[in-house]
């Protein structure tokens, strides 16, 4: 006597949710780097922005808007106001969405724009000739 059986076996449906389960691992791990690379991105397309207005800035002022006296500078979220409220024109642009702070601080009678990703550890600086440099990204 023979039966016949019209549905899945369990090992067919263990197999097929194995399947789908190593896909999406592979989806995930390659969103979160599309996000993480969007936005470091966006950070340099801001730190460009920065150097714009840094351009206007030093023809109104005579001298570059830094948020340090010395060589370096540590970004934070006042350097990042600071900078949005001098050369920004007040605008919104360094925000928690992009994931970044920055700073401008001396560079050879120049100037240098540092942004750190905010809980990683990601740095980008930008010198006034437009020459981006990343570290750990």
């Amino acid at each position: 006597m023979t039966t016949k059986s019209s549905g899945f076996s369990l090992i067919e449906l263990l197999v097929v949710v194995a399947i789908l389960g190593i896909i999406s691992a592979i989806g995930i791990v390659s969103y979160s780097g599309y996000v993480s690379g969007a936005k470091r991105k966006s950070a340099e397309n801001v730190m460009q922005q920065i150097s714009l207005g840094q351009t206007e800035y030093y023809s109104d002022m005579g001298i570059y808007y830094l948020n340090s006296s010395g060589t370096s500078c540590t970004p934070s979220a006042t350097t990042s106001t600071q900078i949005e409220t001098n050369l920004l024109g007040g605008s919104d642009n360094i925000n928690d969405e992009m994931g970044y702070q920055l700073c401008i601080a001396n560079h050879s009678s120049n100037y240098v724009i540092n942004a750190n990703e905010i809980g990683g550890g990601c740095e980008i600086e930008m010198t006034a000739l437009g020459v981006f440099t990343r570290r750990n990204c």
